[in-house]
């Protein structure tokens, strides 16, 4: 869990969130790529693509004078891992409620 922390952290930002969903999305793309479609200012942008490295969902790489920015799939993967680990639970959940809800307009009728 802690290991996910950041990550989630990281993605409870609309920004961020944004700029992780646009490289799953399209692959790798350069800052600028990235930055050309966000209403914020250049230094704001630059401060969200430093916290989602330092969380662990983007990697980095300079291409001469260009930054380019990919999702790191083992982020990916420890998401996607523990979203699936409470699948069942979120399921079978459902599954009661609409037993519940199912005998209660039974008995009580719809109200």
């Amino acid at each position: 869990m802690e290991q996910l922390a950041p990550l989630f952290s990281a993605l409870g930002d609309p920004t961020r969130f944004a700029i992780v969903d646009r490289l799953l999305r399209e692959g790798e793309l350069s800052a600028g790529e990235i930055s050309a479609t966000a209403p914020i200012s250049s230094p704001a942008f630059s401060r969200h693509l430093k916290l989602l490295r330092e969380a662990g969902l983007v990697d980095q790489r300079v291409d001469r004078q260009r930054r380019l920015y990919s999702v790191r799939p083992d982020a990916v993967r420890r998401i996607s891992a523990w979203t699936m680990s409470h699948r069942e639970f979120w399921e079978s959940s459902f599954d009661r409620l609409e037993t519940a809800l199912t005998k209660h307009i039974k008995n009580h009728g719809r109200s």
